[in-house]
C-alpha cells in the first residue's frame, strides 16, 4: 500500500499551521522517519491539554498513533481533527488508511473519493491518491484458481454392496443368488484431479461469489471412473441481515463416460442468535434430482435444518459445529421403487487451524425410510430403511519452499451403510495424499 509523508501532505494541501490558544508550533514534532513516530506520539501527548482546539494537532497525533499500531486511538484522534476542520486534507488521507486497516473498505474508498473531488489537490498528490484508489477498488473484485492433485487407495471404488449373495423372495420363499463379479466391490489405487475457480465481488450491502469446478477420479477399474462438473452462485448479505446467504447451484456427474445424475438446487441460510463465541443458524434447501439412465428415480428433495458453531480457546483458532435436519424426497414418477422418502441427518465438525496448518474431522449420520414397499422380490416387499454413517479426517499444511501457494493435503474417509435390504449394505474406506496449488 502506498504511504504518504505527512509533512509533504500538510504543505501541498495548504493546511494552516496557526496554533490555537496555547498550542505550540507543531512543525518541530513532525517525523518522516519510521522509527521516530513513537517519540512524536509521546511528545504530542505531553501537550494534549494545550491543543484541544487544534485540528492540525489531532491530525498529527492520529498519524503517529496509526504508524505505531494504535488503530482505535488513531481513528478517534483523526475523527476529532475532522470535526474541528472538515477540510483537513492530511487527516482525511490518514483516516482513509485507518478505515481500511479497520476492515471498512467501502468507507475508506468513500473518503478517498472525497479527496479526489477537492479542487486544491496538486497533480502529483492527486495521481498518488488515484493509484491508491485503484488498488482499493481492486480489493472489491478477486478471482482465485485452485488445482488439486492427489492419489490414494480405496476399498470400494465402484460403491458395490458389501455382500457376495443376495436373497430374492419368490412366492414367499427366499432364493439366494451369487452376485456377478461386476457387482462386487473393487479395490485399488486411484488418482483425483480437480480444477476450481472462484470469483467474488464486494459491495457495501452484499458479497457475490461465483464458483465452478471440474474434478475426476480415475483408476485401473475404468468402469468406476467419475467426473463431476459443478457451478454455484452465492450472495452473502440481504436487506434483512448481512449474515443471510442465498445460493443456487448445478451439479452434473458422469460415470464411466455416461451421464449419470444432474442436480439443480436452491438454498438459504440465516443466523438465528449469537451468544458469546457461539452462533446458531437455520437453513433450507430445495433440489431437483434427475437420473439420466433411470428416469423413474427422479425426485424433488426438500431439506431443513439448524446448526450451532462455537469458537474454542482464547485465540479462537478452533471451531466446533453441530447440526441436524430433516428431509423429504418426493418421487416425480409414480413407479419409483419405494415411492417417497423421509429421513433425518446429523453432523458434527471440529477444526483447528494455525497460519501454516489445519486439522479437521467431520462425522455424519443419516437415516432414510421409504414410504412404501421397495420391491416384491426383496425382503417380502418391506419398506427400505437405510442407516449411513461416515467419518472424514483432513490435514492441510502450507509448504513454504514452493514458489507458489502450495499446500500438502492428506485425507482419511470411512463410510458404513446398513439396510434391511442387504443389496444396499456398503462399506467404503479410502486414504489419499496430494498437493493443492492456489493462484
Amino acid at each position: 500500500m502506498r504511504q504518504f509523508k505527512l509533512g509533504t501532505v500538510l504543505f501541498l494541501l495548504g493546511i494552516s499551521s496557526v496554533a490555537h490558544g496555547l498550542c505550540p508550533p507543531l512543525g518541530q514534532f513532525q517525523s518522516t522517519e519510521e522509527g521516530g513516530w513513537e517519540s512524536t506520539r509521546q511528545s504530542l501527548i505531553d501537550i494534549f491539554d494545550q491543543c484541544l482546539l487544534s485540528s492540525e494537532y489531532f491530525s498529527l497525533l492520529g498519524a503517529a498513533q496509526l504508524k505505531t499500531g494504535q488503530l482505535a486511538d488513531a481513528m478517534e484522534s483523526l475523527e476529532r481533527a475532522l470535526l474541528l476542520d472538515p477540510d483537513n486534507g492530511a487527516a482525511l488521507i490518514d483516516y482513509s488508511e485507518a478505515l481500511l486497516e479497520d476492515g471498512q473498505l467501502f468507507a475508506a474508498i468513500e473518503v478517498t473519493q472525497l479527496l479526489l473531488a477537492r479542487p486544491d489537490i496538486p497533480p502529483g498528490l492527486g495521481r498518488q491518491i488515484e493509484n491508491r484508489q485503484r488498488e482499493w477498488d481492486a480489493l472489491t473484485r478477486q478471482t482465485d484458481w485452485q488445482l488439486d492433485l492427489s492419489g490414494g487407495y480405496d476399498s470400494n471404488l465402484n460403491g458395490a454392496p458389501d455382500t457376495e449373495t443376495i436373497a430374492l423372495t419368490l412366492s414367499g420363499e427366499p432364493i439366494f443368488l451369487v452376485l456377478n463379479d461386476n457387482y462386487q466391490a473393487v479395490e485399488g489405487p486411484f488418482l483425483n484431479a480437480r480444477v476450481a475457480a472462484r470469483h467474488s465481488r464486494l459491495s457495501p450491502e452484499h458479497q457475490d461469489i461465483l464458483f465452478g469446478q471440474v474434478r475426476g477420479r480415475f483408476s485401473e477399474d475404468s468402469s468406476s471412473d467419475v467426473t463431476q462438473f459443478a457451478g454455484r452462485f452465492t450472495r452473502r448479505g440481504s436487506p434483512l441481515s448481512r449474515a443471510d446467504q442465498l445460493s443456487a447451484g448445478l451439479n452434473h456427474l458422469v460415470f464411466h463416460g455416461n451421464s449419470l445424475f444432474t442436480g439443480a438446487d436452491f438454498s438459504y441460510q440465516g443466523n438465528l442468535t449469537s451468544l458469546g463465541k457461539c452462533v446458531t443458524s437455520a437453513s433450507a434447501a430445495l433440489q431437483q434430482q434427475r437420473w439420466h439412465q433411470q428416469r423413474r428415480l427422479d425426485g424433488l428433495e426438500v431439506r431443513a435444518g439448524a446448526e450451532a458453531t462455537c469458537r474454542l480457546g482464547s485465540a479462537a483458532r478452533q471451531e466446533f459445529t453441530v447440526g441436524a435436519g430433516v428431509l423429504h424426497n418426493l418421487a416425480l414418477n409414480d413407479n419409483r421403487l419405494g415411492g417417497n422418502r423421509e429421513g433425518w441427518q446429523a453432523s458434527a465438525r471440529w477444526r483447528a487451524a494455525s497460519a501454516q496448518r489445519a486439522l479437521s474431522a467431520q462425522i455424519n449420520f443419516a437415516r432414510i425410510l421409504d414410504n412404501r414397499g421397495f420391491s416384491p422380490l426383496l425382503g417380502n416387499n418391506s419398506r427400505r430403511s437405510v442407516h449411513r454413517g461416515s467419518l472424514l479426517i483432513q490435514y492441510r499444511e502450507k509448504l513454504e519452499y514452493f514458489p507458489q501457494d502450495v499446500e500438502f493435503i492428506a485425507n482419511f474417509y470411512h463410510q458404513n451403510q446398513e439396510s434391511n435390504i442387504e443389496l444396499f449394505d456398503t462399506i467404503d474406506t479410502s486414504v489419499e495424499v496430494g498437493l493443492s496449488w492456489h493462484f
